[in-house]
């Protein structure tokens, strides 16, 4: 799980790479590298974030029109200096940058070190640099083809990018199961793991299928299968702008996505939902709609915030559709030998559409004749691409590490497409669905009447700051929002928190409660009001401390809760899209107040493209 970024043209290299790589930094920061290739290749690297290798950089020669770098995120090796990429060969003549793992890297450094090779690094990546070192000597070829012949040998998952000290003039890529974009300027290329450094110079990008190699020179490129056939590169333009990937005068990327939701909401109805009409126009949707309402069953599966989005989504779809719904981690369905059959619906949900996990999962499912609907953030990815049919969320881009504005863009697609197959089923009757429109239409100014809670939960935050534990609580449509309230307080302020169903409580979490606990009580005015207000008074009744978000004009939880965080009025299935917010920000402001970083939390990275 890292982020590279690659250059070669008339600029300088270096300064592209460095806003690069800062740009990439939420994809990973315990270490970070440049390799640069002028009449000579030299690397530099530095464990820490990427302003630490900067300033180790002051007064270096970085003189250069071709070169790379990489942000890593540790799989192979401790965060250090000497694991950090870029790695050089043992002849130093060559440098790469890797994202991916490399599964059977132990047998080829055996291999390797019979025939003498010394390692310098605890790293598969330098495994694989010196193997394909070893192949371009052994059989005198030149390095395109020395990564041709390696990668047939590969067991796993990579994007690589190498530099030849012989050959100047050239960068060679080449990418299987991890991302891999190129930038196509005029007389340039840029390379890197997302469109986030390259918008800046060029909108015209290549997105690299897996299996496949780039050759790049400064006015020309190159691609080609592992067969060394040739392939004509598909030119996409890229649709995001420059103020998307800046901060726009927030402190922080998560502040300013979680601020940003009544916008991306908006964008992701707008186009779709036609309160006047009565109509969702979903083009994905409606090319495969008979498939997906004659399901016999649907799967959903994903990993951290979007398996919540799942969680809120199976209520959602059973409701409305009347489908049987289960709701899977993409990383254990993909090791479990799970009964799929043809005709079963598989939603993959994912805002970077390239979780390792949920690939592979989708891919076995694929294989045993499951139709495929992906649900992502980023246009080109990897699961877009495999699904048979989707829908973006249009959220743009999320730098922040902790997910926030891509949840409710997720729920609001994942309700939309439930509108839309149970109005072709007839599970649901005319004035329920116009309703429920009308509903969605309204979240946009509903999210921006509950971020005006954001002076008051910043206090909220300072008061619990020093708490070592937490627990959320929600019943319904709400208890996915609790686990998601849970995983974002874990994330930002690293204190230990978990979610329940309310219900769940008295079967072992209530032996926590005392005078030092809060309890977060999703608590909207829904189904289950009265059997989550007799859930707070078991909480109050041992002295816990008891944080409510509440439905406007809740009087009854109001008098009964130390805390309440009060959002508009909303319809049980629309609700979760409100009560999240708020969670969101009482995770932001407690990390926050503790001080941490809390765009880049420590041991996490935005896109897991590994197991």
């Amino acid at each position: 799980m890292c982020g590279i970024v690659a250059y070669i043209g008339p600029r300088e290299a270096y300064p592209v790479i460095l806003k690069g790589l800062k740009r990439l930094e939420y994809r990973g920061y315990d270490s970070s590298g440049v390799a640069l290739l002028n009449d000579e290749l030299r690397v530099y690297k530095k464990k820490g974030k990427v302003a630490e290798l900067e300033d180790s950089l002051v007064g270096k020669d970085l003189h250069a029109h071709a070169g790379m770098g990489h942000t890593r995120w540790a799989t192979h090796g401790e965060p250090n200096d000497r694991n950090a990429h870029p790695h050089s060969s043992a002849s130093g003549r060559l440098a790469m940058i890797h994202n991916g793992i490399i599964e059977n890297y132990t047998q080829l450094k055996q291999e390797l070190m019979r025939k003498g090779y010394v390692f310098k690094s605890d790293t598969d990546t330098e495994v694989l640099l010196n193997f394909i070192e070893d192949i371009q000597q052994n059989n005198q070829c030149g390095l395109e083809e020395a990564v041709r012949i390696a990668l047939k040998r590969v067991v796993g998952a990579y994007v690589i990018v190498l530099l030849d000290r012989d050959t100047p003039d050239t960068l060679i890529a080449a990418r299987k199961g991890s991302p891999l974009v190129i930038g196509i300027g005029k007389g340039e290329h840029f390379l890197a793991s997302d469109a986030s450094p390259i918008i800046e110079y060029t909108k015209e990008v290549v997105y690299v299928n897996d299996y496949e190699l780039a050759i790049l020179k400064s006015d020309e490129l190159i691609l080609k299968n592992l067969g060394n056939d040739k392939i004509t590169p598909f030119i996409q333009k890229l649709d995001m702008e420059m103020a998307a990937i800046e901060k726009g005068g927030y402190e922080h990327f998560m502040l300013k996505e979680i601020f940003e939701q009544p916008a991306t909401i908006f964008d992701c109805l707008r186009g779709r939902l036609d309160v006047v009409k009565g109509t969702i126009t979903m083009a994905g949707i409606q090319q495969h709609i008979e498939k997906l309402s004659t399901a016999k069953r649907i799967i959903m599966i994903g990993c951290g915030t979007s398996w919540h989005a799942g969680l809120v989504a199976e209520y959602v779809f059973e409701e409305l559709c009347r489908i049987p719904v289960e709701v899977e981690y993409a990383s254990e369905f993909r090791y479990r030998n799970p009964v799929v059959h043809p005709g079963d619906v598989i939603i993959a949900i994912s805002q970077s559409g390239e979780t390792a996990d949920t690939i592979v999962a989708i891919e076995k499912a694929k294989e045993n004749g499951a139709f495929i609907l992906g649900v992502v953030n980023v246009v080109g990815s990897s699961i877009a691409r495999i699904s048979n049919a989707g829908a973006y969320t249009h959220a743009g881009p999320e730098i922040g590490v902790a997910s926030t504005k891509a949840f409710t863009a997720q729920l609001a697609v994942l309700t939309m497409i439930a509108l839309k197959i149970a109005k072709e089923r007839g599970s649901i009757d005319t004035t329920r669905y116009m309703h429920l429109l009308n509903e969605l239409h309204s979240v946009p100014e509903k999210v921006k009447e509950v971020l005006k809670l954001n002076g008051a939960i910043q206090k909220l935050a300072e008061k619990y700051k020093e708490a070592k534990d937490a627990l959320y609580l929600g019943r319904g449509y709400n208890f996915a929002v609790a686990l998601e309230g849970a995983l974002k307080l874990k994330e930002i302020s690293y204190i230990h928190a978990e979610g329940y169903p309310a219900a769940e409580m008295k079967h072992g979490p209530i032996a926590l409660v005392d005078e030092a606990l809060p309890v977060v009580f999703v608590a909207t005015r829904d189904s289950y009001h009265e059997k989550i207000v007799s859930n707070i008074q078991e909480v109050k009744a041992r002295k816990g401390k008891i944080v409510a978000v509440i439905s406007e004009g809740d009087t009854i939880i109001e008098s009964m809760a130390d805390d309440c965080m009060v959002i508009p009025e909303a319809d049980e299935l629309i609700a979760p899209m409100l009560s999240v917010i708020p969670l969101q920000l009482l995770a932001y402001y407690s990390g926050v107040a503790k001080g941490y970083d809390v765009d880049k939390p420590r041991n996490l990275a935005k896109s897991v493209t590994v197991e």
